[in-house]
C-alpha cells in the first residue's frame, strides 16, 4: 500500500469518527430533549408497540429462511434466527414489564428483557461475518439450520448468565445525567457493528446485507435516545422502541425485495436454456398451448419453425466441444435478432430450435426461416454455420402441440436429407 492510499485511508476513518461522534452526540440531545417533555405513554401502546416489534421479528425470521434456500447465505440464517429469538424475548417482554408494573408504579429499572434481546442483537450484528468465515460449518441444510441455532442460542445464554452475575437489575437513576447508563452498553455494540458492516466491500450484496449497516446505526440511536430516559414509558423510550421498530420494518422490507429477486430468478432458470438464454422445451410447450387456444378464438394462423443445427457433431469432434457450445449461442443470438417482440425462440433440444411466430400464415413463415438462414451463412466467423428448417403452421399442419411439432420436424428432415452434401461441403471449408 503506497504512502497516498495510506493517508487517504485515514483520512477516511477520521472523518467517520467525526460522523460517529457528531451523531452520538445529536442523538443524546435528542433522547435529553424528549426527556424533558414529561410525557408518559399509555402501557397499552407500550404493549402493542413490543407485540408489532415480535411480529416483525418473526415475520424476518420466516423470509431470511425461505432466502436461505435460495442463495445459501449463512449471515442472513444467522441473522434470521436471532431475529426470532429476539421476538419471543419481545413477547417475554411484556410478561415481565406487566409484573414489574404491579409492583413498582415508577418503573425504575430497565426490563432485563429489553437488556438481553438488545445485546444479543448487537453482538451477532457485530460477529456475523466473523463467524460465518471462521467457524467450521456441516454441509447438510437442515444440520447448518441446528448450528446456526445453537450458536444463537449459546450466546444468548452467555448474555443472561452475565446480566444476572450482577445483584442489581439494570437501574433507572432519574435524576443522574444518564439515567439509564446500561443502554451505552448496546449502543455502543450496535455502533462498533455499524462500523464494522459499513467497511465491507462485497459487490454482490443483496438489499439485506446492504441495509444492515442502517439497522445496526438505528438501534444504537435508539440506544443512545434511551439512554436518557427516567421513566421506562416517557417519551424518550417511546422514541427508543420508534427507531427500534422501524429498523426491523427497513430489514423486513430489504429481505422481501431480495425474495422477490430470488423467486424472479427461479422462474427465469425454470423457463429458459442455461446455456443459450433461450427459452427452454417447458416454456415452449406453454406457449404453443396458449398460441392453439388464442389462435382458436380468433380463427387466425400462427406458425412454428423447427430448426437444426447442421454438423454439431463434426464442430465438436474438429473444434472442441466449447467451439459447439459456442456455435449453439451463435445460432441463439441471431434468432434473438430476427424476432419480433411478440415471437418466442426456444431451444428445442441438443442442437435443435424452435420459433413462434403468432398471427403468422406460412408464406411469412418461410421468409423468416430464409432470412434467418441467410443471416447464418453470412456470419464469417468460423466455424461456419447452416440451418435446416422445418415449417408448420396452425391449422393447416395440424390441431396440436404434437401435431404441429411433429409436422415440422418431418420437414426439416426431409429438407435436411436434400441439402446433406452440400452441407457437408460448407462445413469443409
Amino acid at each position: 500500500m503506497g504512502e497516498a492510499e495510506a493517508l487517504t485511508l485515514v483520512r477516511r476513518a477520521a472523518r467517520s469518527v467525526w460522523v460517529i461522534a457528531f451523531a452520538c452526540v445529536a442523538f443524546l440531545g435528542l433522547g435529553h430533549f424528549l426527556r424533558q417533555l414529561n410525557i408518559i405513554l399509555n402501557p397499552l401502546a407500550w404493549s402493542a408497540a413490543e407485540i408489532i416489534a415480535a411480529l416483525l421479528c418473526f415475520t424476518i425470521a420466516a423470509n431470511v429462511l425461505v432466502r436461505d434456500h435460495g442463495t445459501g447465505n449463512r449471515v442472513s440464517l444467522l441473522l434470521g434466527l436471532t431475529f426470532g429469538i429476539t421476538g419471543i424475548i419481545h413477547l417475554g417482554a411484556i410478561f415481565e414489564f406487566y409484573h414489574d408494573f404491579a409492583k413498582h408504579s415508577e418503573q425504575l429499572r430497565i426490563p432485563l428483557s429489553w437488556m438481553t434481546g438488545q445485546t444479543l442483537l448487537g453482538l451477532l450484528f457485530l460477529a456475523a461475518y466473523a463467524i460465518n468465515k471462521h467457524l467450521p460449518w456441516p454441509r447438510g441444510p437442515r444440520k447448518n439450520i441446528f448450528a446456526v441455532l445453537a450458536t444463537v442460542v449459546a450466546t444468548l445464554c452467555l448474555i443472561t448468565i452475565v446480566l444476572l452475575l450482577f445483584p442489581n437489575e439494570p437501574p433507572i437513576h432519574p435524576h443522574s445525567a444518564i439515567p439509564r447508563a446500561w443502554d451505552l452498553l448496546p449502543a455502543a455494540v450496535f455502533l462498533a457493528a455499524a462500523f464494522v458492516l459499513n467497511r465491507r466491500t462485497d459487490h454482490d450484496r443483496l438489499a439485506f446485507d446492504a441495509v444492515l449497516v442502517w439497522v445496526a446505526g438505528l438501534n444504537a440511536a435508539g440506544h443512545l435516545i434511551a439512554s436518557q430516559s427516567s421513566h421506562l414509558l416517557d417519551a424518550a423510550a417511546g422514541g427508543a422502541v420508534l427507531l427500534n421498530t422501524i429498523s426491523y420494518l427497513i430489514l423486513l422490507g430489504a429481505t422481501l425485495l431480495d425474495n422477490v429477486q430470488i423467486f424472479r430468478q427461479v422462474r427465469i432458470l425454470a423457463i429458459s436454456d442455461s446455456l443459450t438464454g433461450l427459452a427452454n422445451y417447458r416454456r415452449l410447450v406453454d406457449v404453443l398451448q396458449s398460441e392453439l387456444e388464442r389462435s382458436g378464438r380468433t380463427n387466425r394462423s400462427f406458425s412454428v419453425l423447427l430448426m437444426d443445427l447442421d454438423g454439431l457433431k463434426r464442430i465438436n469432434d474438429k473444434y472442441g466441444h466449447l467451439a459447439g457450445s459456442q456455435a449453439l449461442c451463435r445460432v441463439a443470438s441471431i434468432l434473438r435478432l430476427n424476432c419480433r417482440s411478440i415471437d418466442t425462440a426456444a431451444r428445442y433440444g441438443g442442437d435443435e430450435f424452435a420459433l413462434v411466430l403468432p398471427e403468422t400464415k406460412e408464406y411469412a413463415a418461410q421468409q423468416v426461416a430464409e432470412r434467418i438462414r441467410n443471416c447464418l451463412l453470412a456470419d464469417q466467423e468460423a466455424p461456419r454455420l447452416s440451418l435446416s428448417v422445418g415449417i408448420a403452421t396452425f391449422p393447416q399442419c395440424g390441431s396440436t402441440v404434437q401435431q404441429l411439432l411433429e409436422h415440422a420436424d418431418r420437414v426439416l428432415y426431409e429438407m435436411k436429407s436434400e441439402s446433406k452434401g452440400r452441407r457437408a461441403q460448407n462445413y469443409g471449408r
